[in-house]
């Protein structure tokens, strides 16, 4: 299986788990970055109101094709109870190349389920697999708990018969 992990972070948290995963499945990684300003507490609020409104944004340009993998991940901080603007912004721009996709997000109290919805219907696809990490599991160091089954369960569609689990 060649799987690309791709995601945004503003605050480092989603790139943390990213790096987590990636390194797990022994996988490409690539971060999404935004054009737009968005650090600071008016940075918070604008990118929670945009992706309220489902706004889309200009990314920087990114180096990894996503049909040139067989799985992709997405990552994303929850905004607002949606996927950040950049993770929706890259999800329209590539949803018609991308094979397979799991997701993956992380938060501080609610809307994983939210943004999950929102990715899957950005795609038009169901992902094969979701975890949604919160920011104190990341900060207590708790969150591989979650990570290592993500991962195995993402793998499980492209292991041979012949593979041990």
């Amino acid at each position: 299986m060649k799987a690309l992990v791709v995601y945004y972070s503003r605050t480092g948290n989603t790139r943390e788990v990213a790096a987590r995963i990636a390194d797990e499945l022994g996988c490409d990684i690539e971060e999404i970055h935004d054009t737009q300003k968005r650090t600071g507490i008016i940075g918070f609020i604008k990118s929670g109101y945009q992706a309220a409104r489902g706004k889309d944004t200009v990314l920087e340009p990114y180096e990894k094709d996503p049909s040139s993998y067989d799985l992709v991940i997405a990552g994303t901080p929850v905004w607002a109870g949606k996927p950040s603007v950049p993770i929706s912004t890259y999800l329209k721009e590539n949803r018609s190349k991308i094979k397979k996709v799991a997701f993956f997000c992380t938060y501080g109290g609610s809307g994983a389920e939210g943004t999950f919805r929102t990715m899957k219907e950005i795609l038009g696809m169901e992902p094969i697999e979701t975890v949604a990490i919160t920011e104190r599991e990341i900060k207590e160091d708790t969150c591989d708990c979650k990570i290592e089954p993500f991962v195995r369960d993402v793998e499980e569609p492209f292991r041979e018969p012949s593979e041990p689990r």
